[in-house]
């Protein structure tokens, strides 16, 4: 049907870095994110109506660290791992959509569950007794709010792609006014037949987790082999 549109896409990266007289290795990236939009296109226009779907969780154990006061030595305490934090957002919604590389879609009646190891939630600590918003000895949070995502990809030379996608949450249950973030740009550079680099910027503002921006930046360099 020409007048219906449903993409999917799968998101993921993982990277670790270690220091020369560091323990052990830190990661750099753990990301895995799958996204699947439906629309069903007004007649003429570049409207949808829509409804997606998101969840994100990571690949491994995430952890704290800390200096042993006596021994010097460094401790690590795990604070994630798989699954926990998972998030699932699903919602119906309309989408904006002109072609492939620019999409917004906006769904005003979104559901949110943030599912967690309750481990976690029972170990005391944590800012106002919420592991990611999930109260003490629980292992899940429901959320109902507004969605919006934006997705722009960009060519800007002849062999430099900019992907770059936005997304924005509102939960209408509890302090909307703090709108969740997550901001991520790709940059792929092909060098020739057989190098490609990538840079890679991600902001986010997660009022359950961290109240404040969290940014990373990752550049890598790839071998490209065709069979």
């Amino acid at each position: 049907m020409d007048d219906f549109s449903w993409d999917n896409k799968l998101l993921a990266d993982y990277g670790l870095t270690k220091i020369k007289d560091d323990e052990f290795a830190r990661k750099t990236s753990d990301r895995l994110e799958f996204n699947s939009i439906a629309g069903k296109q007004l007649k003429n226009s570049n409207w949808y109506y829509s409804w997606f779907l998101n969840f994100r969780t990571q690949f491994s154990k995430g952890y704290e660290f800390s200096e042993d006061p006596v021994s010097l030595k460094t401790i690590r305490t795990e604070t994630t791992h798989f699954f926990s934090p998972a998030y699932l957002q699903t919602g119906p919604g309309m989408m904006w959509k002109k072609n492939d590389d620019l999409v917004i879609n906006i769904a005003p009646t979104t559901a949110r569950f943030i599912l967690v190891d309750n481990k976690f939630t029972s170990v005391p600590g944590y800012v106002n007794g919420q592991y990611f918003g999930a109260d003490e000895g629980k292992s899940s949070r429901f959320e109902f709010g507004a969605s919006v995502r934006a997705f722009l990809k960009l060519k800007l030379l002849e062999n430099v792609t900019m992907e770059n996608t936005a997304n924005f949450y509102s939960n209408y249950l509890d302090k909307p006014g703090n709108v969740d973030i997550d901001y991520l740009m790709n940059m792929q550079m092909k060098i020739n037949s057989y190098l490609s680099a990538n840079l890679l910027f991600q902001a986010i503002y997660d009022d359950n987790a961290v109240a404040a921006f969290q940014i990373r930046e990752v550049f890598g360099l790839g071998i490209n082999y065709s069979l």
